[in-house]
Parts: C-alpha cells; structure tokens; sequence
C-alpha cells in the first residue's frame, strides 16, 4: 500500500472512531444539566446558558462527520451516520442489561450507577430522533454547499452545515426530550420558558464551537488531502 493511501486510510478510522467515541460520551452524558454563566445579558437565557450535558460532546461528532464527508463523499458519510444511529441501540442494551444485571456486595451503589448512566426514556427518545434528523441534513447541506462553490470555501460548508443541522438538532431533542415524550409518557413536560433556554443555550455552544472547530478541519482535511494527492487516490464525491 502506498503511503498516501496508508495515511487516508488511518484517517478513515481515527474520523469514525472520534465520531463513535463523542456519540456515545454524549448518550452517556444526556441526563446532567449544565449552566455556564457569561458576562453579559442575553435574550431569553439571560446571564446563565443552561443545555443538556450531551451539547459538549455532540458537537465534535459534527466535526467529525464534516471532515469525513469533504474526505471521503457523501455516501461514505451517510454509512457513518445511520450506522451510528443504529449503534446507539447497541449502546442502550449493554448499559441496561449492565444495570439489571446482580450486582455484587463490593459493587458500587447499584441504584446510583442506574441513576448516572440509565437516561430516561423521554431523553434517549429526544436524542435519537435529533441524532438521525440532524446528522443526515448535516451530510446533505455540506455537500450542497461544496457543489455550489465548486468544492472552495471549506469555511462556509463546515460553519453553514453545522450551523443549520445543530439548530434542528437542538429544538428536536429538547423539544422531544423534554415536553414532548413526557407529555405521551405521562411525565412531566418542562415549562415554555425553561426549554427556550435550554434550547438557546445548547445551540449557542454549539455554534461556538463550530466556528473555533473550522481551523482544526481545515488541518484535518489539508493534511488527509495531501495524502490523496501523493496516494492518486481519486477525490471525495
């Protein structure tokens, strides 16, 4: 194998693994509110950003996804994504039948560890419908943009892919984890005001981060790319 097509290659894996790894980080972390205050006033949230903890780590997996797409096509992205979906399920088993399982004398507290990893119904829900919804459009919208700029302006497809599909992403999963699903389950649904906030809050991280990712793509995909060059291997589509 030659070393342009040994490095892309390495690329493929390290992009999917990172994308797997923020996937589930993020499943795992759903439950925990996080609030981050800031020096100013905003609208709506006020002085204090309040998001679900999954907000962090579910937005490298659109970084990840931006760089495997510019790298890799449109199709090969699409695989990633709906196969992460799919192993989100897988990820649900193993935790719950971990937290049914006996647990032994010397174990931690059996209830707590149901408590911090066993995400309620109406979240996993939420996150699931968001997951397959956003991350597709994400995959949709880049490669929309790469063919109208004839594949120039990385900036522009990494920020206005991410930026769009995080919206979606953000008023699904609040909105379906928590007001819709414990509305259907009989829970209870949290007030206007409180989702507006949540729903603000996570976008506006999430779009910070999106614009502090876009050098770290470009060196992703500049470096990979040069690869595909010394390899002659032929370009994403």
């Amino acid at each position: 194998m030659r070393d342009g097509e040994s490095s892309l290659a390495a690329g493929r894996v390290v992009l999917v693994a990172l994308f797997v790894t923020a996937l589930v980080t993020s499943q795992l972390t759903a439950s925990k509110i996080l609030a981050f205050h800031v020096p100013v006033s905003l609208p709506v949230t006020g002085s204090t950003l309040v998001m679900p903890g999954a907000a962090l780590a579910y937005a490298v997996t659109y970084f990840a996804t931006d760089c495997y797409s510019e790298l890799y096509g449109r199709r090969a992205a699409t695989v990633v994504v709906n196969t992460g979906f799919a192993m989100n399920f897988v990820l649900l088993a193993l935790v719950w039948s971990t937290i049914y399982a006996p647990a032994a004398s010397s174990s931690v507290d059996p209830e707590t560890f149901a408590t911090v990893l066993g995400s309620s119904t109406s979240i996993v829900a939420g996150s699931l419908c968001a997951f397959l919804v956003s991350q597709n459009w994400d995959v949709v919208v880049f490669h929309a943009l790469r063919r109208r700029t004839d594949g120039a302006h990385l900036w522009l497809r990494n920020i206005g892919s991410t930026a769009t599909s995080q919206a979606i992403d953000t008023v699904i999963f609040v909105g379906v984890g928590f007001w819709l699903a414990p509305s259907l389950l009989g829970g209870h649904p949290l007030p206007g005001a409180v989702l507006a906030s949540l729903m603000v809050g996570q976008y506006l991280l999430k779009l910070l981060i999106a614009l502090c990712d876009t050098p770290f793509v470009y060196a992703v995909v500049g470096y990979l790319g040069e690869r595909v060059d010394t390899g002659r291997i032929s370009p994403a589509k």
